[in-house]
C-alpha cells in the first residue's frame, strides 16, 4: 500500500502550449495514459475525443480574441447576448475581447450568431480536426469581421477586472476523494480527473497496490493513525478480492474517502478567487484547508490585484 502527501501545482507549462497539446495533456490524466504522449500524440488524441463527443475535454482548451467589425451592429448584438461559457468585454465600440474554450466556441458557433460563426471558422482554418463532427455553415456575414489571437502576455496586462475574467488557469490537485468532490461542486469550472473505473490496479501500470492520502488528522506515530492504516490495508486487499470476479467499476465501491486522486482544475481568476475565499475559510474541511492555503498564497504573490 502507497500513503503519499497531498499536492497542488500550478501548470503554468501549458499556457504556453498549442491548444491540442494543452487538451491532450489534461485529457489523459482522466484515461490514466500519460505514458502515451509523445511528439505527434496530440492531433490524434483530440480527434478521437472530438469524435466520440467528449466534449468535457474540448473545454481545456481556452483562449482569447480580439474581435473587430467596421460597423458596431454585430459586436453589440454579441456584447449584449453574452453568450454562456464565454467571457466578453468590450474595448472599444466596434471592438471585444473573447475568452473561452474550444467547446464554447463550437456550442455558441451552432446559434449561427455572426461573430461566433467568425470565431469557428478562424480556429477551423488552424485546427481543422476540432470541426470534422460539427461542420460549419458558410456565412457572408462574417466577411467583414476580423479575429486576431491574443497573447498571455497581452492577457496579463490587461485592467484587474478583464484580467480576473480572461486569465485562465490550470491546477492539478492531488488529493483525497472527499477534497475532489469539494471541488467539483464549483460551477463553471472545468474538470479532468483520473477515474478508476479504467483502473485494474492489480494489472495497469501503478502495479499490484492502491495509493491513499495521507490524513491531516493523525500524528503518523500515533494509535489513531496505526488504525487508519490498518484499516486502508484492509480496504485494499478487499477490493482485490472483487477485482477477481468483478469489473473495477464494481469493485471500487468498497475504496474510501482517503483514496487518491489526480484533478485539474481548469477556471478563470476571477472563480478561483472565489473558491480560495471559501476553501480557506474556518469552515471548509481540514484536507482542503491543506492544499488551498499554499495555493492562495501562491496565487496573491502572482495576481496581488485579483487576490486582494
Amino acid at each position: 500500500m502507497r500513503i503519499i502527501e497531498p499536492s497542488v501545482t500550478i501548470l503554468d507549462e501549458l499556457d504556453q502550449q498549442s491548444l491540442p497539446v494543452r487538451i491532450e495533456f489534461c485529457g489523459r490524466i482522466c484515461y490514466k495514459s500519460e505514458h502515451r504522449i509523445d511528439s505527434d500524440s496530440a492531433i490524434p488524441f483530440v480527434r478521437r475525443m472530438a469524435e466520440h463527443g467528449h466534449n468535457s475535454v474540448l473545454e481545456m482548451g481556452v483562449t482569447s480574441f480580439i474581435v473587430s467589425c467596421p460597423t458596431k451592429e454585430a459586436i453589440e448584438t454579441f456584447f449584449f447576448q453574452q453568450p454562456k461559457f464565454l467571457q466578453i468585454d468590450r474595448l472599444e465600440e466596434n471592438r471585444l475581447i473573447i475568452t473561452g474554450s474550444v467547446r464554447a466556441i463550437q456550442e455558441t458557433a451552432a446559434t449561427n450568431n455572426p461573430v461566433a460563426l467568425a470565431l469557428a471558422q478562424y480556429l477551423r482554418q488552424r485546427h481543422p480536426y476540432f470541426f470534422e463532427a460539427l461542420p460549419l455553415p458558410d456565412s457572408s456575414a462574417t466577411r467583414h469581421i476580423n479575429i486576431s489571437k491574443v497573447s498571455l502576455t497581452a492577457i496579463e496586462q490587461l485592467p484587474t477586472a478583464q484580467l480576473a475574467k480572461h486569465r485562465y488557469l490550470a491546477v492539478k490537485f492531488i488529493v483525497n476523494r472527499a477534497v475532489t468532490h469539494e471541488l467539483v461542486r464549483h460551477r463553471p469550472c472545468t474538470f479532468l480527473q483520473e477515474s478508476q473505473r479504467y483502473c485494474r490496479y492489480s494489472a495497469d501500470k501503478f502495479g499490484n497496490e492502491v495509493t491513499f492520502i495521507k490524513p491531516v488528522f493523525f500524528a503518523e506515530d500515533s494509535e489513531e493513525y496505526r488504525t487508519w492504516k490498518e484499516s486502508m490495508t484492509a480496504m485494499e486487499q478487499q477490493y482485490f478480492r472483487l477485482l477477481e470476479t468483478s469489473t473495477p467499476q464494481a469493485a471500487r465501491t468498497v475504496l474510501p474517502n482517503s483514496c487518491k486522486t489526480e484533478i485539474i482544475v481548469y477556471t478563470n481568476l476571477l472563480e478561483w478567487h472565489h473558491i480560495l475565499t471559501l476553501r480557506t475559510s474556518a469552515a471548509a474541511e481540514p484536507s482542503m484547508r491543506e492544499v488551498m492555503i499554499p495555493l492562495q498564497q501562491k496565487l496573491r504573490q502572482r495576481f496581488p490585484a485579483v487576490f486582494f
